[in-house]
């Protein structure tokens, strides 16, 4: 193993590399960004992340993929180390993201002979990418080379894993899968593979919710192909730890929380433009808020996406979401046929959600919306307008107002639920009392808070206690593992007016402090001045229960205002809803 870079020195974005021998002339090298804490602003990260590239050699020489451009000298010196790379016959683009295709052009400049591989639209991506010509070759799902001594190469189709052009490389010999972003996670580690499965899997499912979740039908499709093949002992992730000690249990992981979400009653399609503006990022925020509410969610390219395709999308689902297109240039005309399809095969009774992407010459928005209006559609959420490079809070307003179109198509259902229940056994379970408390959170430039009672307590030693918290509740990206936040205990004599302010229903990207007296705890997030006591927590591990995580935490600071005054009690007449 050889490492490039001081691991020794403690300052900002500290920047190392690794490479180790996975398989028979197969070498990873892997980019190590210990100190990222945001993955493109979408979600936090609490571990880094790692970007992967390998070097598989017969008779002929594959590079598969390259790095972040951050990495532009460790990863060109790194690959110096291993190979002259006009000696790489093949460079395969997993797909085109900049974090795994930002040094394309380098290599170009060094190996000019070589010959780029991947998807078609891959390949359409990089030209205006890189803006010279090369050689290339397009990867059908099945197609394969064979770069000699063993080292034969499947492709198979991943499409919208988590870019529209995603294709998995298979070598038989060594029975391994390069899978770029798909089976991943933002955690870095020295430990090239994932021998510590319980350090990992809450990464991994965070990144699988983050990423992969809002895509769960095309998830199942990518893995019937992958059953196919004679056997599979290593999974080459495009981000974090290699899979070789846990490759059954993660992938059927991914295969179950996949059927869950494809089993959702309703769908709601998002159509998005990659690699144009911000519409690609901003369109997986909203479909991910769409998700945690139990909708299905199919996403669309309008790049590539097919008339006949958008059509029969449109009559499928509940309601869609979709991007403001260029006014002008290169895919203007096929974004805007697009959306005169979805125009034309909409129904009255679905709801839409529209948002601008930031590229630089977006269609105005204003009559966009009064196009869908016009036909009788209502809106989901207000218009989401982005004036500016994306912050945290847009990206959390896209997330809530996602939340908001899932509940909207789900409202029914559940109040028809609801209304049926009246047996024996809810309303003994209704009779289990509990307290009531509000969470409050603080993360980067983004505030949380929620109205709780399913609070208790479950350690003695360390201080901890566990909290169930509903998937769809916009402070659940908050309180991921690692992260801090504060339960305020409400006054059984002093709780109606903070009770109604954090029980009603907030528009998206709204304050949900405004006007309530608070003070900022150790760990930056808001304390109620009117609490009876407050804790300062740091959540340690998660348990999904059907519709709620479980979230336990240990308590870190705590305090009490007033000793002689109790907890308010909340009572339930069912145990099917609050």
């Amino acid at each position: 193993m050889v490492a490039l870079g001081d691991r020794n020195i403690q300052s900002e974005n500290r920047l190392t590399t690794q490479t180790l021998e996975i398989g028979d002339d197969t070498t990873v090298m892997r980019s190590l960004d210990w100190d990222r804490d945001r993955f493109d602003i979408e979600f936090g990260l609490q571990n880094g992340t790692t970007y992967n590239s390998y070097l598989v050699r017969g008779d002929k020489v594959a590079l598969i993929d390259t790095s972040h451009e951050k990495f532009h000298d460790l990863y060109l010196s790194l690959l110096h180390g291993e190979i002259d790379p006009a000696e790489i016959d093949y460079l395969i683009i997993s797909h085109t993201e900049p974090d795994h295709s930002g040094l394309v052009k380098d290599v170009l400049a060094l190996a000019p002979n070589i010959t780029v591989v991947g998807a078609k639209i891959a390949i359409s991506f990089l030209e205006n990418l890189v803006h010279q010509s090369f050689n290339s070759q397009i990867a059908k799902n099945g197609d394969q080379i064979n770069l000699g001594q063993g080292h034969v190469l499947e492709f198979l189709n991943a499409p919208n894993l988590h870019w529209p052009d995603t294709i998995f490389t298979y070598d038989h010999k060594t029975q391994i899968l390069y899978t770029c972003d798909a089976f991943g996670s933002h955690f870095c580690t020295d430990d090239t593979f994932d021998k510590d499965l319980e350090a990992l899997s809450p990464d991994y499912r965070f990144y699988y919710e983050c990423l992969m979740g809002p895509n769960a039908r095309s998830v199942l499709g990518a893995m019937k192909r992958m059953d196919k093949l004679e056997g599979i002992n290593t999974i080459a992730t495009g981000h974090g730890p290699l899979l070789r000690h846990n490759v059954q249990e993660l992938t059927e992981r991914y295969r179950t929380w996949s059927k869950a979400k494809a089993k959702a009653e309703q769908t709601a399609a998002v159509f998005y433009l990659s690699d144009y503006g911000y519409s690609d990022r901003l369109s997986q925020a909203i479909a991910r808020g769409i998700s945690k509410t139990g909708v299905a969610v199919e996403m669309m390219d309008l790049k590539v996406a097919d008339v006949q395709e958008v059509q029969e999308l449109i009559n499928y689902v509940s309601a869609f979401v979709v991007t403001t297109p260029p006014a002008s240039g290169r895919y203007a005309t096929a974004a805007q046929t697009a959306i005169s399809q979805m125009l034309a095969a909409a129904k009255s009774k679905q709801i839409f959600g529209v948002f601008e992407s930031y590229g630089g010459d977006d269609q105005p928005i204003d009559p966009l919306l009064t196009r869908f209006k016009d036909t009788g559609l209502k809106e989901a959420f207000a218009a989401i307008r982005v004036k500016d490079t994306p912050t945290e809070a847009i990206y959390q307003a896209c997330e809530e107002s996602g939340t908001d179109l899932g509940q909207k198509l789900t409202l029914k259902e559940n109040i028809k639920k609801i209304k049926e229940i009246d047996g024996d056994l809810e309303k003994a379970l209704g009779r289990l009392s509990s307290g009531l408390y509000i969470l409050t959170a603080h993360k980067g430039d983004l505030n949380g808070a929620m109205l709780a009672s399913w609070v208790a307590q479950a350690s003695f030693e360390p201080l901890g206690f566990t909290v169930a918290v509903a998937k769809d509740r916009a402070i659940e990206s908050l309180m991921q593992v690692g992260d801090t936040f504060v339960l305020n205990v409400l006054e059984a004599d002093n709780y109606a007016s903070l009770m109604s302010r954090f029980l009603k229903r907030f528009p998206p990207g709204a304050d949900r402090f405004a006007g309530v007296k608070t003070r900022t705890a150790e760990n930056g997030s808001p304390i109620l001045a009117d609490a009876l006591s407050y804790m300062e927590c740091k959540v340690v591990s998660r348990m999904e229960c059907s519709d709620h995580w479980l979230v336990y935490s240990e308590v870190t600071v705590g305090k009490v205002s007033k000793p002689d005054s109790l907890t308010a009690v909340h009572h339930r007449q069912v145990g099917t809803y609050y």
